[in-house]
Parts: C-alpha cells; structure tokens; sequence
C-alpha cells in the first residue's frame, strides 16, 4: 500500500520517484525552486499565499538535505510506503547480529593498528556483501514496477547498514 501523497519531496523537484537520487543538477534546481518559493515574494499576497510559500520552502530544504543522503532518502522512500516506522524495532537475522557481535568484541581488544586495518576490511567486505542483493533494486527502482518484496529487502538493507555505519565510527573515532 503506497501513500503517493507523503513522496511529496520527488513532486517538488520535479523527479521520478527513486532510491538513489542523482545529485547532479539537484542544487540547481533546488536555487531555482528557492526563488519561485521564497516567502519575501509573498509579502503583499495575502496570508494564506505566504503561508503556503513559508511551508514549500521548508519543505524544499528538507527534500534536499534528504536527498543529498543516501540513507535519508532510503528512509523518506520507505516511510512513504508504509514499510518503515518511526522507532521501529526491526529485528534482523541472528547470523547478522552474532557477526556484528564478534566485530564488537574484536574492536574492544583491538590496540594496534594491524588488528584494527583487519577489522575494517572486514567491515568493508560485510558492508558489499549486504549492499549486493540489494543494489539493482535500488539503482533501478521505478514507482508502480518495483515489488513490495524486493522494497523490503531494501529496508532490512537499511537497518544492517546502520548497525555497519556504528562500526565505521568507532574504527573512525
């Protein structure tokens, strides 16, 4: 079941509905839509009129910074289908969880550098492997063709990305 009405953000730039959001020309377009929208345009227009321009325009930097996140517009995507809730308690597979486990410890008793360089190559590998099921669905997705099923696939993509993006940051930080 798909809420049409929340993919608003696609509707504003004038794109097709998608998982992964060609950048190029979006800031182009996004000044071109700032200036058709900016609410100072509105001032003697009315209430209602700048109402509505102060809301396209909030909603403009919002679609943008989501689009300029890979993750943020997997997210926007799947919340608009109703696939994905806020807070939700997604529970991944156990295989998954046990090997994130053991990356876990390994980086709590990783001093040096070498064990540390092991641990990311690690997490790199893991981090393909996910991303392989999942990338033609999300290079290629098309509103109205790409089944609820491979949608899903996506999302349990989504939240093991975000245990792997923990990870990265500790190995980072």
């Amino acid at each position: 079941m798909s809420n049409i009405n929340a993919l608003k953000y696609f509707e504003l730039f004038e794109i097709p509905v998608q998982l992964k959001v060609n950048t190029e020309g979006l800031t182009k377009k996004y000044f071109e839509l700032s200036r058709k929208f900016h609410p100072d345009y509105f001032v003697n227009a009315g209430d209602e009129a700048m109402a509505e321009a102060l809301e396209k325009s909030a909603m403009l930097n919002k679609a943008l910074k989501t689009f300029q996140n890979a993750d943020e517009t997997l997210k926007y995507v799947l919340t608009a289908k109703n696939l994905l809730q806020e807070e939700e308690k997604y529970e991944l597979t156990t295989d998954f969880l046990m090997e994130v486990m053991d990356i876990n410890e390994a980086l709590m008793d990783a001093d040096e550098a070498d064990a540390k360089d092991e641990l990311v190559k690690k997490v790199n590998t893991i981090e393909a492997e996910i991303f392989a099921p999942v990338q033609f669905i999300i290079e290629n997705y098309q509103e109205g063709k790409t089944s609820e099923l491979e949608l899903l696939q996506v999302k349990d993509y989504y939240f093991k990305k975000k245990y792997i993006q923990r990870i990265k940051k500790e190995l980072n930080g």
